[in-house]
């Protein structure tokens, strides 16, 4: 089985996954395949929009039907959980769109939200309407650099392959990163 029929067969999922867990890395690599040729652009939007869709309603939940839990009262610890609810309270239409886009905010952001009165379904339409254009900005990106993505990979590694390897080294490194950064903090958390 080549690379090509791998990531025809089983990219769109997991870059529905990827969306969910690691983020925007994972969403712009998607966008290069589809430059490629080897994932459908809009199912790469569909599956970046909705991997951050249920994430975010999953986290959101957790905050809403498991506050009283340690492992959220843990999360209630972290000076970006106030920073959260904090902007929150001062824009929280806004904030509901937003947090997704702004740096270290985006895990724990529908957490925080799910722990205040805001309504369910207040949250899921903007949920919606921020991982549709979450979706659509982050693997837009990838595929409008694609082509000088490729040009700067050829020039470097001019095997056919080179542009597959490169993208999936850098998704296995942005996850080992994410890991890494999730274990500490949350080993961290339990201190």
């Amino acid at each position: 089985m080549s690379i090509e029929t791998i990531i025809a067969k089983y990219g769109l999922a997991a870059l529905f996954l990827g969306a969910g867990i690691e983020g925007e890395t994972v969403v712009v690599a998607g966008g290069l395949l589809s430059h490629k040729g080897l994932l459908p652009l809009p199912g790469a939007m569909a599956a970046a929009a909705a991997g951050s869709f249920v994430a975010d309603q999953i986290f959101f939940s957790a905050g809403r039907y498991f506050r009283g839990k340690a492992w959220v009262k843990r999360q209630q610890q972290r000076p970006i959980f106030a920073r959260a609810l904090g902007l929150l309270e001062r824009y929280p239409i806004g904030f509901i769109f937003a947090f997704r886009f702004i740096y270290g905010f985006r895990t724990i952001s529908p957490i925080a939200i799910g722990t205040t009165r805001v309504e369910t379904r207040l949250f899921l339409l903007i949920n919606a309407i921020a991982a549709v254009v979450w979706g659509i900005v982050f693997t837009g990106i990838g595929y409008l650099f694609g082509h000088s993505f490729e040009k700067l990979i050829e020039r470097f590694l001019p095997d056919k392959h080179a542009i597959l390897i490169v993208g999936g080294a850098v998704v296995v490194v942005a996850a080992i990163v994410g890991a890494i950064h999730w274990w500490r903090t949350r080993g961290k958390a339990a201190t």
